[in-house]
């Protein structure tokens, strides 16, 4: 077979221009050229082979776009559980970074995202989770790609609130008799559990063993599989499912949960129950506040709720204050006082007192 030429050619099975080069390293391009206009194909051919002089005698890196950047970086994160709100994400930066190369993407662009996005009613939480994938991205092309040398520092957004939503047990009962019966079992589960909607929907028989009151989830938003020990709640919960499907646990009118769990049923179900600006995700945490709040450990609940870290955890420790029951009694009214007695006056007395020593001292001192 001949060699092809090099330059810019036609093919038989192509209506596009193609180019074909050997850069100063050796590698060889052979590509479309994407444009049937010779003088586009001619200028992306001297635009490869300039970069690739640049960067083999000079150590110059091509220019790299953001656009190039998120194809990429999509392509990573396609396995993650979250990938559409990535996606979402990219989407919205396109208008500020989409005609930027990664090098023009500075502290002052940052910046100017951050005060626009909070311009449209964003929230810090909501911009910290743009900036973090900006950061992410851009870090990524740095170290494992090695597509840019450096890279803007970006700080998060302060004042973020931490949402702290979960209910008590007489409004989690209300939110169950509101609930129709698929639902009304998914929440019973999730607030024995702690487990979340994907996890209970993804929920298998064949990872279920009621006899050792465990069952094993495989889809987790960590992507770690994981085991949860089940309480007489889940079980009564499980049990009452037995029969109604012979591969998932949990359906709806015979057929697999497969749709957000934040629906109308869901929405119509805690309208009813009197219940405001609450999501199902927030079962976890009432699930979580419960225990801490009966004495479970941060420890325990770590590994209950396979968190990989105790950071996620650490937020549920306000509600076990019983450590701290005895030295809160110290100063009760009923309790005899040791409280040492003090004035003002004792305080100023004694500094004076030093200070007339501290003048002696100086006054003897060679």
């Amino acid at each position: 077979m001949a060699q092809t030429q090099e330059g810019v050619y036609r093919r038989k099975d192509s209506r596009f221009w193609w180019i074909a080069t050997t850069l100063p390293n050796g590698k060889r391009i052979r590509q479309s050229a994407g444009t049937e206009n010779r003088q586009d194909a001619e200028a992306l051919l001297a635009k490869i082979r300039l970069e690739a002089f640049r960067e083999h005698h000079f150590g110059i890196k091509p220019q790299r776009t953001w656009q190039e950047a998120v194809v990429r970086y999509l392509t990573v994160k396609a396995s993650l559980k979250s990938y559409r709100d990535v996606q979402r994400i990219c989407r919205m930066l396109d208008p500020y970074l989409g005609s930027l190369t990664l090098n023009q993407i500075n502290g002052d662009m940052i910046w100017f995202i951050v005060q626009e996005r909070l311009k449209i009613g964003n929230t810090p939480a909501t911009v910290n989770r743009y900036l973090a994938l900006i950061r992410n991205l851009l870090k990524m092309a740095r170290d494992e790609w090695q597509w840019i040398d450096s890279i803007p520092k970006i700080r998060l957004m302060p004042g973020e609130v931490e949402r702290d939503r979960w209910l008590t047990r007489e409004e989690a009962e209300r939110l169950i008799k509101a609930a129709p019966e698929h639902l009304a079992a998914l929440i019973r589960f999730a607030l024995a559990t702690g487990c979340r909607a994907r996890e209970i929907t993804g929920l298998e028989w064949n990872r279920v063993d009621l006899s050792r009151r465990t069952a094993w989830l495989n889809k987790t938003k960590n992507g770690t599989p994981r085991g949860v020990p089940l309480n007489k709640d889940a079980i009564a919960v499980l049990e009452a499912q037995i029969g109604k499907h012979a591969q998932y646990c949990f359906t709806y009118r015979g057929k697999p949960i497969l749709w957000d769990l934040t629906n109308t049923a869901w929405g119509n179900a805690v309208k009813k129950a009197g219940i405001d600006d609450f999501r199902f995700h927030d079962l976890r945490h009432t699930w979580a506040s419960w225990h801490r709040q009966a004495g479970t450990s941060c420890d325990e609940l770590k590994d209950l709720g396979g968190w990989k870290s105790r950071n996620m955890v650490d937020r549920y420790a306000k509600f076990a204050t019983e450590n701290l029951a005895f030295a809160a009694s110290r100063i009760e009214s009923t309790r005899d006082s040791k409280v040492i007695p003090l004035s003002r006056i004792c305080h100023v007395k004694q500094a004076a007192d030093e200070g007339e020593s501290d003048k002696s001292l100086n006054i003897l001192a060679p």
